[in-house]
């Protein structure tokens, strides 16, 4: 059980390279489940200027030093490093109400998502300080001006201002894009769990592995920090939407158009499908991620369910298989192995959530728990957070306004029954924009019409049922490879979304001018560039390959036997190989044509050096184009150059990445595509490499 007698600690902030406690008596942080003084904070007398030019100047420039892949394998380092601390992250964590089961998302989810974001950044993205973005775009009929997208970080600093229901996750899930972007940043996390946020940074700043300056944290209030950024900065927010406005509308963020990515505010939907009856699996899944999203953190989860939308048929065996559920909720402390729910990070929250209920309870009825009364199993039901799971009926949804308007931020969820699919849309919507709505349905045609329909006002739809029932992981769980946010009402905005999240913190530039000089800045070979030829480009290692190294291969001529053994030999007999007749009816050729992958595969028996080398593998093609029929008699010759180098850190061998060009006898561009291969760093191989 809890220590009763833990002294409280007394927070500190680490800004410009120092850890410092604020001035003052501060203020006192009380255990959700116990009520004791767990903490005491304060910002004041921190100089918040100082601490963002600190960022920007010393955290900035190391940070940019580096590659995206180095940066990346920073974040996984200290991922790791992490998860083996996790227990202490989560004996701290139960002071502000979770139970460990409840404070898994949070603590392993957070630190999990670090480490995706380390493992996507370095498969997904190139090892280099310069991130090109989609094609070369040509803006001249001669090819001598083009166009092409970069992206660069941002020279400001991250300000990330969080929740207190996720003191680890919201932190970790804002600034590991950034550090991968190579922005530093300064989080600022709610003060009322900021405790857990201190003690994850002070392990991480005891680990020496980011730049000085990379990582700043702010424990209390945020002081005059607005008045002082910039146009480079970033300003992410999580919390109220009130706060939020307020923040989005401050004059220095205004006057110097400073993004902001807010999360606010959610009334949260899920959908029974009409289909999902009583005796169908899906039913079953509702009833328990409803109870689940209700009861999970003490229903304290911004992308927890407060709309409960079901058929009017089934709106009384919902209500029941509710109740039933949430009648075996057991509340107590939040290490008490026999407590199912624990308290709310705060007996204000707990007083806030029985006045929205009230709220509420003017257009609905209470059909199961009580606000007031709370039976717990340990812990003092009155010094601790303690609340039960309460569910209302809104009898007249398409009417009613505060059950779309007053969200509870508690285990607090209401039923209302709708007719068909386009009313339960209807009241899906009503929320103004939410971070996520579900449906449990099996029919892909009510799949279909609920999700369309409801897309344009949710920043994710789940689609429950049968099939993913295992596998899900279900309505209130933000995955770092997807987008977590959500229009109007929720903020507007946008965070992970994997590399997505990234790019937010970095410029998209349009960089126009010469093959030759875009070459130049971008790192990358590009059509019109300067090219060289001499030694066989496929004999160099990485250490003496070089962007622009050229082959132009023999020709080779095109047989009626060529294409009728590859025919036979692969299976591939589709008509305009084989039947002449068949061939000229088709509008695109004149005559029987050869295969498109005979043309790759005889392109690479062009161009590619058969002795052993620097070239380890190759792993694939990307963007393959057939452009020209090829007709027998015609001649194929290759043009192979080096478009890309992307050096592993951390490994023997990099990627690299070849324009392959394959023209015919009239110089025509039969095929174009990009040659994806592994090559040594030096060659020979190290022996102990």
């Amino acid at each position: 059980m809890l220590d009763m007698q833990r002294t409280a600690r007394r927070l500190e902030s680490f800004v410009e390279g120092e850890w410092r406690a604020g001035e003052g008596e501060g203020k006192k942080l009380a255990h959700a489940g116990t009520g004791e003084t767990h903490a005491i904070i304060s910002s004041e007398g921190i100089d918040f200027k100082a601490a963002l030019e600190w960022g920007r100047e010393v955290g900035g420039t190391g940070l940019r030093r580096l590659t995206i892949h180095e940066r990346a394998l920073m974040l996984k380092d200290i991922g790791l490093r992490l998860m083996e601390m996790k227990d202490e992250f989560h004996a701290e964590s139960l002071a502000t109400g979770a139970t460990p089961k409840d404070a898994w998302p949070d603590i392993d989810g957070g630190i999990g998502t670090m480490l995706t974001f380390a493992s996507k950044a370095r498969r997904e993205m190139f090892n280099t300080r310069v991130l090109t973005e989609g094609p070369v775009e040509q803006l001249s009929r001669d090819g001598s001006f083009v166009g092409q997208h970069i992206l660069m970080p941002l020279r400001g600093i991250a300000i990330h201002i969080n929740a207190f229901n996720f003191p680890v996750w919201g932190m970790l899930e804002k600034i590991s894009p950034a550090l991968i972007a190579g922005m530093p940043c300064i989080v600022k996390p709610a003060s009322q769990t900021a405790y857990v946020t201190e003690l994850v940074v002070r392990r991480m700043l005891e680990m020496n592995i980011l730049p000085e300056g990379a990582l700043q944290l702010i424990c209390g209030g945020v002081g005059d920090m607005l008045d002082h950024v910039t146009g480079q900065d970033a300003v992410t927010f999580t919390g109220s939407a009130s706060t939020g406005q307020m923040l989005r509308t401050h004059p220095a963020i205004v006057a110097n158009s400073t993004r902001f990515t807010m999360e606010a505010d959610s009334l949260n939907a899920t959908i029974l499908g009409p289909d999902a009856g009583p005796d169908t699996p899906e039913f079953d899944l509702f009833v328990k991620e409803v109870a689940r999203e209700m009861t999970a953190k003490a229903g304290q989860k911004c992308t927890a369910i407060r709309r409960v939308l079901v058929p009017s048929q089934f709106e009384d065996a919902v209500i029941k298989a509710l109740s039933d559920r949430l009648a075996g909720t057991a509340i107590g402390l939040p290490d008490d192995k026999n407590a199912r729910m624990g308290a709310l990070a705060s007996r204000g929250d707990r007083d806030d959530v029985r006045a929205k209920i009230a709220d509420i309870a003017r257009e609905a009825e209470i059909v199961f728990g009580d606000p007031s009364q709370v039976q717990v199993v340990s812990g003092d039901a009155e010094k601790g957070a303690f609340m039960s799971p309460v569910l209302l009926r809104c009898a007249d949804p398409m009417s009613a306004i505060a059950p779309h308007e007053v969200e509870a931020f508690g285990p607090v969820a209401t039923v209302m029954a709708y007719d068909d699919i386009d009313q339960a849309v209807e009241l899906a919507r009503k929320g103004k924009g939410s971070l996520v709505s579900s449906v449990f349905t099996n029919d892909p045609d009510v799949a279909a019409q609920t999700v369309l329909g409801m897309a344009s006002f949710h920043g994710r739809v789940l689609i429950g049922n049968r099939d993913s029932a295992k596998s899900s992981t279900g309505h209130g769980s933000p995955l770092a490879p997807l987008v977590h946010g959500g229009p109007g009402r929720a903020g507007g905005g946008e965070e992970m979304g994997g590399i997505r999240g990234v790019k937010h913190f970095m410029q998209r530039t349009a960089i126009q001018g010469s093959p030759r000089l875009l070459s130049a800045v971008t790192g990358a070979w590009i059509e019109g560039a300067p090219h060289q030829t001499g030694e066989h480009p496929f004999r160099k290692s990485l250490a003496e390959l070089r962007i622009g190294d050229q082959i132009v291969t023999e020709a080779r001529e095109i047989t009626r036997e060529d294409v009728e053994h590859f025919a036979h030999f692969t299976g591939d007999t589709f008509y305009a190989h084989m039947d002449s007749d068949s061939a000229k009816a088709n509008p695109f050729f004149e005559d029987r044509v050869a295969h498109g992958y005979l043309i790759a595969s005889f392109a690479a028996g062009l161009f590619v050096h058969p002795d052993p080398g620097p070239v380890l593998a190759n792993y694939g093609v990307d963007n393959l184009r057939f452009l020209v029929p090829v007709y027998f008699g015609d001649t194929l010759q290759v043009r192979l150059t080096c478009r890309h180098i992307n050096p592993r850190e951390n490994a023997i061998y990099g990627e690299v990445r070849w324009d392959c060009r394959v023209t015919n006898q009239k110089d025509e561009v039969v095929a174009q595509y990009d040659v994806l291969t592994m090559v040594a760093k030096t060659w020979p191989l190290e022996e102990d490499a």
